[in-house]
This record gives structure tokens, sequence and C-alpha cells, in this order.
């Protein structure tokens, strides 16, 4: 990440985005994602954070206003949210297939770190975006 310290600050205040930099390394750092990854974020300025932050949050909140209101995972609104989600990936960080993107649910769900991401303000959001990018998935076959 080409950021200063204080950009760091500025963008995502006391989340630190390099806390789990070695695991992610040890992980998935010979995988053509990663690589691809790593290219495209060590060129974003603050500017390209705080934008990706920003539509981050907006699916998020997409993702949680369908939770509560009871849309089911597996109805469009939903799906296209998993889209919506999986494009962003595309777009800002590695290709993203959708069976890619099914694994990357499936860790929401497997990993409580990321459980607690989606789960910490909406108890069950977790599973919820989980099922909808699997039904994102098979949709698009």
């Amino acid at each position: 990440m080409n950021l200063t310290p204080e950009e760091k600050r500025d963008v995502f205040g006391d989340f630190d985005p390099d806390e789990h930099a070695d695991e992610a390394r040890e992980r998935w750092g010979s995988t053509e994602a990663y690589q691809q990854s790593a290219r495209r974020t060590a060129q974003y300025t603050k500017e390209d954070w705080v934008r990706i932050k920003a539509e981050t949050a907006e699916n998020v909140a997409g993702f949680a206003a369908a939770f509560e209101g009871g849309v089911a995972a597996s109805e469009p609104r939903a799906m296209d949210l998993a889209e919506a989600h999986r494009q962003h990936i595309s777009r800002w960080f590695y290709d993203c297939p959708a069976q890619m993107h099914r694994g990357l649910g499936d860790m929401y769900v497997a990993d409580p770190r990321f459980t607690a991401n989606y789960d910490t303000e909406h108890p069950g959001l977790a599973q919820y975006v989980r099922d909808a990018i699997h039904a994102n998935a098979d949709r698009q076959g």
C-alpha cells in the first residue's frame, strides 16, 4: 500500500490494513489473484482508497437493508448486490470469476474474522452475503 502512516489513519482509522498481510502472503502469495492485487493496490492513491472504502460501505449497506428487509438471498436484489460485490473486487483488486467469488463467500462464514466484519451490526449478515454470492454464482452458471 502506497500511503503514508498519516494517510492510512485518515482512510482506515483504527483499522490496520496491514495487520494480516503476512498471513495473506503465506496463504495466497503464489496465486495470480494475489499478485494482481498487489500490483494494482501499490498504485492507489489516498483518493482511490477513499473511493474503494465508500463503494464497500455502500455494498454492505445494501446487503444489510436487503437482509433486514427479509429479501431472500436467492432473490434478484440480493444476487445483484453479490454481483456488484464481485465486480468491485474485479475492478479494484483482482479478476474474480463467479467460482472464485463463491470461495470468498465461503470464507466469510468459515473465518470468524471475516464473519465479524459483517455480523457486528447485523448478526447473520455474513451467512446472508455468502448465500447471495452462491446464488449469484449459480445464476451465472
